[in-house]
């Protein structure tokens, strides 16, 4: 991973939890089940957070925002839960650059859904960077990123199910 991914990355986590509040995080870590942690930053200061290093780190290209979402998605370290904020910041950076997405990103995407935890970072990767993705696809592209979410019917995972069901009811309606 390149220096400016992981400065971005730095800069994200330690604003993040400069935002954050105890009482806000006690409540996303019971919401979500205890399955992440939290720092406790509000949805705003997430998406301001993110917008702020997109002016800091101009030019990440699609390499750098790959890694960046998945630095953000990956625990904050060593024997450490993963944050529900560095997460949801990693769906806001897709969100922000999804024209620059391929439909060889869904592999990284299916790994999201995988351990994303909750649906409140499952709704809005699938509305928000899955449906536009795939509304961009052409093709092969689009008959490969097809393969793959009519696989992920078909998954033992409930999750992955779950945004195969959405991805495929949201995409219908774009139509």
């Amino acid at each position: 991973m390149n220096q400016t991914v992981q400065d971005a990355a730095g800069f994200i986590d330690a604003t993040l939890q400069n935002e954050g509040t105890w009482y806000r995080a006690e409540e996303v870590e019971s919401r979500v089940g205890g399955a992440l942690s939290s720092y406790g930053a509000s949805v705003g200061a997430v998406r301001g957070t993110v917008r702020d290093a997109g002016t800091k780190f101009k030019g990440l290209g699609h390499d750098d925002v790959t890694a960046l979402a998945s630095q953000l998605w990956g625990q904050p370290g060593p024997g450490r839960r993963a944050v529900y904020e560095r997460r949801l910041a990693a769906v806001v950076l897709l969100q922000s650059r999804v024209a620059l997405l391929r439909h060889s990103d869904l592999t990284r995407l299916e790994g999201f859904i995988r351990s994303a935890h909750t649906a409140e970072l499952i709704d809005p990767l699938i509305a928000d960077v899955m449906v536009p993705l795939l509304a961009a696809l052409e093709g092969t592209d689009r008959q490969r990123a097809n393969v793959v979410i009519a696989r992920w019917s078909q998954d033992p995972d409930e999750w992955v199910r779950r945004a195969a069901a959405l991805t495929a009811d949201m995409t219908a309606r774009t139509v």
